[in-house]
């Protein structure tokens, strides 16, 4: 398996939409971390794009013990704010992939066999389907919040 590690790290979204690539610029962002940094062992960081339900729900593998979503998700908040969700409180209907298929439910599967944390960030703005490139002000400010609570996860701070 590709992804055989204990902790998978993975982000999620669309960098053509805007906010929607907040999951992949943390990713960019972590490997960029630890290019002088030794990543903790047995963890992977995967930019999974808009592929995400392809890397988290069709090729789980029986030595993960975390996986750690990056994505944007819909809630009561300014945007740019983080939270962490588990997949169980994630906020009905509000949470969907690149095609508007829910993916509470495929995440909760996930969860029965290793812990599922989902960073996610409040978006300003999504785009799509009209491309424009880059995150807003706020949401851009978030990631290194997003990094913190990534590096105390997954055991590097």
């Amino acid at each position: 398996m590709p992804y055989h590690v204990d902790t998978l790290v993975v982000g999620c979204g669309n960098v053509l939409f805007k906010d929607d690539g907040f999951g992949p610029m943390v990713i960019h962002k972590l490997e960029e971390y630890f290019e002088d940094k030794e990543m903790p062992d047995e963890t992977m960081l995967v930019d999974a794009g808009t592929g995400a339900t392809h890397f988290i729900f069709s090729l789980p593998d029986e030595k993960w013990k975390k996986v750690i979503v990056i994505d944007v998700v819909e809630f009561d908040a300014e945007p740019g704010t983080v939270k962490v969700f588990s997949p169980f409180d994630m906020p009905k209907g509000k949470y969907e992939n690149v095609h508007t298929w829910p993916v509470e439910e495929p995440l909760h599967e996930l969860a029965e066999s290793c812990e599922v944390v989902i960073v996610g960030c409040k978006p300003g703005e999504i785009t799509s389907p009209d491309v424009e490139m880059g995150l807003t002000e706020e949401v851009e400010n978030a990631i290194p919040e997003a990094m913190d609570i990534i590096l105390k996860e997954i055991g590097a701070i």
